[in-house]
């Protein structure tokens, strides 16, 4: 094994990790490409990869970022929406021995991928992870809506006729935005969405920004940004941001305008990424994990995704512990109580209220 920075991959490496993801059978998440990884390193120095390799062939790769006292974490961990190692079929390393040669005292993960052998038994609990299946075309996931979710479709295909209507212009959509100035204006949409409802503002880390513009410039097969735009006339009213590869579109982060919110923006704009995806060849759309009602209503399936951390006996696989495991205990036991979590969204968005009136 050789642990490397990113860059360093040489090319049979990089063409090794996209040959052996490809034969996991997994869907082909742009988050477990070798140039995500690479992207995320630029902005995050302390990102490394464990390098396996047999004889003459490299037959595993395990991405992850180091931090003080040796805590890792999975690499983009807080925005990535997929995570794990690379392996070759049969190869399954104690996950401890992996840690030890990585120099870890403990690795963390917020979306670890099903099907993660090497660490079976870390996660602590599980997520489902909605996903929109138009292998078949737009065409047969909208007869399948129509059966599913009758009225949503019915409301939201409305709305999207008043919007042209009632807002003067023209509705239009863009798949594949190219203008720097929509993902700007998306960015802004989402900072202001977060603060609206209480929660973290992802955007306002420099690390994210520019991680986020780097991978909407970025074009390769297996992992290239997406800034997909709904318009009237010339003006945005709904954006979303996401990976894809040649079969999976990550969704990632989608804003609207609230200025047209009656309109459901955001779910007009939905509707229009799973035809344009299915036309482009791209089966899958993944939602990411965490409850949505919209994500209820658009859903063919869903994958899973797990939480967790695989940790070193020693002091500072102690301290991790009583750094995550309260603060993550207490978030579960709330999940778990959907009148008590439904408060806990009331406070946070009287909170950001409060903030916005000052």
């Amino acid at each position: 094994m050789r642990v490397v920075r990113p860059g360093e991959l040489t090319a049979r490496e990089v063409e090794a990790w996209r040959e052996l993801r490809a034969r996991t059978g997994a869907p082909a998440n742009p988050f477990m490409e070798p140039e995500f990884a690479r992207a995320v390193a630029a902005v995050r120095p302390r990102s490394r990869v464990a390098v396996w390799w047999e004889g003459e062939e490299p037959v595993g790769f395990f991405p992850y970022e180091k931090g003080p006292l040796g805590q890792g974490r999975a690499i983009g961990f807080g925005v990535s929406d997929s995570q794990g190692a690379v392996l070759r079929s049969g190869l399954r390393p104690s996950a401890r021995a992996l840690l030890r040669h990585c120099g870890l005292a403990g690795w963390e993960f917020d979306n670890l991928e099903d099907g993660q052998p090497v660490f079976e038994g870390a996660a602590v609990e599980s997520f489902a992870s909605p996903v929109i299946d138009v292998g078949e075309g737009y065409p047969a996931y909208e007869a399948l809506l129509r059966v599913q979710s009758p009225k949503f479709l019915r409301t939201t295909l409305a709305k999207e006729r008043r919007l042209g209507r009632q807002a003067g212009g023209e509705v239009r959509f863009v798949f594949d935005e190219r203008d720097p100035a929509a993902l700007r204006t998306l960015m802004e949409w989402k900072s202001a969405q977060y603060r609206r409802t209480g929660r973290r503002d992802r955007f306002s880390k420099d690390w994210i920004t520019t991680l986020v513009r780097r991978l909407h410039e970025l074009r390769t097969p297996g992992c290239s940004g997406v800034l997909s735009v709904l318009y009237v006339g010339e003006r945005p009213v709904a954006a979303h941001f996401g990976l894809r590869s040649a079969t999976v579109l990550s969704c990632w982060f989608p804003a609207y305008d609230p200025e047209f919110a009656k309109f459901s923006p955001g779910l007009v704009l939905h509707l229009r990424m799973a035809e344009a995806a299915a036309a482009a060849g791209i089966g899958m759309l993944d939602l990411g994990r965490g409850d949505a009602e919209y994500k209820d209503a658009l859903k063919t399936g869903e994958l899973t995704v797990y939480e967790g951390a695989v940790v070193r006996p020693g002091v500072r696989a102690a301290l991790h512990w009583l750094g995550r495991e309260p603060s993550r205990r207490f978030h579960r036991f709330v999940r778990g109580r959907p009148e008590l979590a439904a408060r806990g969204r009331t406070v946070l968005n009287r909170v950001a209220a409060l903030r916005g009136s000052r």
